[in-house]
């Protein structure tokens, strides 16, 4: 009789536990719906202080007005200091912001390791190879390519570097269905220094006007935003966020390994180039309009998980809200700290990230075994 009780006992507590990680689960997840509740009050907040923010005495109130049919609320001047400059900046650099915070979530859910990034692994620097070469070839060598897709030729260009850089980096890094951290991070060390050495090349032949593009553009910046750039990269990021519902489950259960997904009815192979594909565009998008913009895609998704958890649903809405409007307060920072002048949006990033990565490199190491 002993061992029967003893049995009963042992399902009781097991019922117990079991019922305290679902109400544990559901205590995240009720956090997780309010903290996008939150962060979609807060990226509207970002993007109406980044139009205010400037030389336009402008307020939130006057912008609002204006924009629900007040028209003597705003001057022409002022209006098209807002309207034709500080919106489509606003607006680009909300979209760069959520496509490379979502692209870090979803290299890391794809790699299972926190420490995935376009910037660290050289995605991004196989996108600026693409840019570069449309923007001195461009008139030469590339010139058919240009004619064909028109505004479309960078962000394409900057799509295609970074998607063979990504396949590549994935390729090198995954063997026998496991991908080693220790491997993906040299490979893009390796990967980086390559692309990073052709982009000097093209740099090298380029003129001075091209030069003197390259220069700002290679520190990250969205001073030159415009409704001709958003219409350029503004739909291939979007089309590569409609693809982040049908990777949420799939990307949950990749953490568990690629062989446990596959038993649970992910289509792995698929769900593996659908993410690869959907990184490239979204990133290659971002840098051709913007340059190089690193450390958004590391800091975001390590902060939102241990704030909502892993769950990949939540995750990559938070992430593209938070990254958005993470990047619109530091495009603020970056014109006016030095006002009138203008630091590249690039520094800022890395000024705050780097420290961030060094953190999260400490805090893994000993799993990392570094």
């Amino acid at each position: 009789m002993a061992l029967p009780q003893a049995m009963t006992q042992r399902r009781r507590r097991f019922a117990v536990a079991e019922i305290g990680e679902t109400r544990r689960a559901g205590d995240r997840r009720r956090l997780a719906v309010l903290a996008i509740a939150l962060l979609v009050a807060g990226s509207a907040f970002a993007m109406l202080f980044s139009v205010t923010t400037g030389a336009s005495d402008a307020s939130i109130f006057d912008v609002i007005g204006n924009m629900t049919g007040s028209e003597a609320a705003l001057s022409a001047r002022d209006r098209i200091i807002i309207f034709d400059i500080r919106l489509p900046r606003t607006i680009l650099g909300f979209l760069i912001g959520a496509s490379l915070a979502v692209s870090g979530t979803v290299m890391q859910g794809l790699f299972r390791n926190p420490l995935a990034d376009p910037g660290l692994v050289g995605v991004s620097s196989g996108a600026s190879l693409g840019a570069v070469a449309m923007i001195v070839l461009g008139s030469g060598l590339a010139a058919p390519f240009q004619a064909f897709f028109g505004i479309y030729a960078l962000p394409v260009a900057a799509f295609g570097g970074g998607l063979v850089t990504t396949l590549l980096l994935y390729r090198i890094a995954t063997r026998h269905g496991q991908t080693s951290v220790a491997t993906m991070l040299l490979a893009g060390i390796a990967l980086g220094a390559l692309t990073l050495a052709l982009t000097g090349l093209l740099i090298y032949v380029a003129n001075d006007q091209q030069l003197r593009d390259l220069t700002f553009w290679s520190m990250g910046s969205l001073a030159g935003a415009t409704w001709t750039k958003i219409a350029a990269a503004g739909p291939i990021i979007l089309l590569s966020f409609m693809a982040l519902p049908f990777m949420a489950r799939g990307l949950n259960a990749i953490t568990l390994g690629e062989a446990a997904a596959f038993h649970m009815g992910v289509p792995v192979q698929r769900l593996k180039n659908v993410a690869i594909v959907g990184v490239a565009a979204a990133t290659g998008a971002s840098v051709a309009v913007s340059g190089g913009i690193g450390f958004v895609g590391i800091v975001v998704p390590h902060i939102l998980r241990m704030a909502i958890g892993p769950d990949h649903r939540f995750l990559l809405p938070a992430a593209a809200l938070l990254g958005g409007s993470l990047l619109i307060f530091a495009d603020v920072l970056a014109r006016t700290l030095v006002a009138p002048a203008e630091l590249p949006i690039g520094i800022i990033t890395a000024a705050v990230g780097g420290p961030f990565f060094l953190w999260i490199l400490l805090k893994q190491r000993s799993r990392l075994a570094l």
